[in-house]
C-alpha cells in the first residue's frame, strides 16, 4: 500500500464529519466474507444522524478509495435514508463490493440490489448520481495526492432504470424533479 493511500479513509472520515458537523458520526467496522474482504480490506461505514444540515440519516462507505483510486483519485458512496437502519449499512457495504469487486460503478452508472431497498418498496436498483442532497461540499474530498468524489446512491425502480437506458440519465433525473421525488420515501411511486 502506498504511503498516499495510508490515511485516506481517516481523511474520508474527517471530511464526512467536517461536513455534517452538528450530527452524530457513528463508524461501523463492517466486516464482509473472506472474497469480500480482499476486494475492500478496511471497509467502514459512517453513520451520520439527523441534525442541522438534514433530517434524515445518512450512510457513507469510507474504504472503497483505498481499494480502487486509481492515480489519486477514487469513489466513496452515501445513501440517505429516512430511518437509522442496519439493513442500510448492510447495503452500502454490498454497493463496496460491488463496486471494488469488479464492477468499478461511477456517476450516471445503476446497480441492481436484488430486493427491495426496504420492505414493501419498488425501489429495487441504485442510481449512481451527484449527491444533489448534500451538494459539492460533500462530494469532493481532497486526499493526499488527489481527491475522493463521494457520489449519491439513489433508490430506484426497474422501470426507471428501463428509462434511463432508452432516453438517458438527464431525461430520467428531469421525470424525478417534475414529479419532486422525496428521495427519502421508500415507498415513493416510480415516476415512470
Amino acid at each position: 500500500m502506498s504511503d498516499a493511500k495510508v490515511p485516506a479513509a481517516g481523511v474520508v472520515e474527517s471530511h464526512v464529519r467536517a461536513f455534517f458537523e452538528g450530527h452524530s458520526v457513528e463508524v461501523v467496522a463492517r466486516g464482509l466474507g473472506p472474497d469480500q474482504s480482499e476486494a475492500v480490506p478496511d471497509l467502514r461505514i459512517l453513520v451520520v444522524g439527523p441534525g442541522p444540515r438534514s433530517d434524515s440519516w445518512a450512510y457513507v462507505t469510507a474504504g472503497c478509495w483505498d481499494a480502487m483510486e486509481k492515480d489519486g483519485h477514487g469513489l466513496e458512496f452515501v445513501l440517505t435514508a429516512h430511518v437509522r437502519d442496519q439493513r442500510f449499512i448492510d447495503l452500502m457495504a454490498v454497493i463496496a463490493y460491488y463496486h471494488c469487486g469488479g464492477h468499478q460503478l461511477d456517476l450516471e452508472h445503476s446497480m441492481p440490489i436484488g430486493e427491495p431497498w426496504v420492505p414493501g418498496s419498488a425501489c429495487d436498483h441504485l442510481l449512481i448520481s451527484l449527491p444533489y442532497l448534500h451538494g459539492p461540499d460533500l462530494e469532493h474530498c481532497p486526499l493526499p495526492g488527489g481527491h475522493a468524489r463521494i457520489l449519491w446512491t439513489l433508490p430506484v425502480t426497474a422501470a426507471e432504470i428501463e428509462f434511463r437506458r432508452r432516453e438517458g440519465h438527464e431525461a430520467l433525473e428531469q421525470l424525478f424533479d417534475d414529479a419532486e421525488i422525496v428521495p427519502t420515501d421508500p415507498l415513493r411511486a416510480s415516476v415512470v
